[in-house]
């Protein structure tokens, strides 16, 4: 016999002509509530999660078909993200000061904001390549003040053994220094590793959290024990 509750085209019909009573309503059971709490759930982080991908002309497109009142406020939050973004990113390249501009320049640079000065020489080739890494380091961490001077200038007679020499400024206070090879790591110092160094000090907002340095004397361990096996 076939099952007046079911879902077929002949019963609708048969309900239609009073034939049979109308359909009885599934009862909702406690499981189904929840079932449909957390399929709400999942739904709202779905869209928090592809609403905040997008762009703001995405976001103008779908204002015609989705809730206006999400689309505005996840507008405005990207807007005043992107807004808070352009104005930390101030910076992106290496300054070169001397002296004077000292106070003006690293004291004076702002709240907010932490600045990497570099003491150098041009007859250090550590320096030489501390400069290079930190013009690669400045036009990744914008937000960021990086500045380089000539020691001396800074600094009079200022010790060469303690170049290449950086320190760290945050609201015009000295935050940490990094005085001499030792203390950097070495001529063969990466760019990466001054990276994790300089994140550790809250300099930039780097995603390395392993000290490279840290491969590095594996490896070179790895290759002294091999070079000692080969003179056997």
């Amino acid at each position: 016999m076939q099952d007046p509750n079911e879902d077929t085209e002949w019963n609708d019909v048969l309900r239609a002509k009073g034939i049979l009573p109308p359909k009885k309503e599934k009862e909702i059971t406690e499981d189904d509530i929840i079932g449909m709490i957390e399929n709400t759930i999942e739904q709202k982080q779905n869209q928090s999660k592809n609403l905040s991908n997008m762009g703001l002309d995405e976001l103008d497109e779908l204002e015609d078909s989705e809730d206006e009142a999400v689309l505005l406020e996840y507008r405005q939050k990207r807007i005043a993200e992107m807004q808070a973004m352009a104005q930390k990113a101030k910076f992106g390249t290496v300054m070169e000061i001397s002296g004077q501009d000292y106070v003006q320049e690293v004291t004076k640079a702002g709240s907010e904001i932490y600045v990497v000065l570099h003491l150098y020489s041009r007859g250090v080739p550590f320096c030489t390549l501390i400069n290079q890494h930190l013009s690669q380091l400045a036009m990744r961490f914008p937000a960021t003040k990086f500045i380089k001077a000539i020691a001396t200038t800074c600094i009079p007679n200022y010790p060469e053994r303690n170049l290449p020499t950086i320190f760290i400024y945050y609201e015009g206070q000295m935050k940490k220094q990094f005085v001499g090879s030792v203390e950097l790591g070495g001529p063969n110092l990466s760019c990466e590793e001054l990276e994790y160094m300089l994140g550790q000090a809250k300099a930039i907002d780097t995603t390395i959290t392993e000290d490279p340095r840290k491969a590095r004397a594996v490896k070179d361990k790895m290759f002294a024990d091999l070079a000692d096996s080969n003179d056997w």
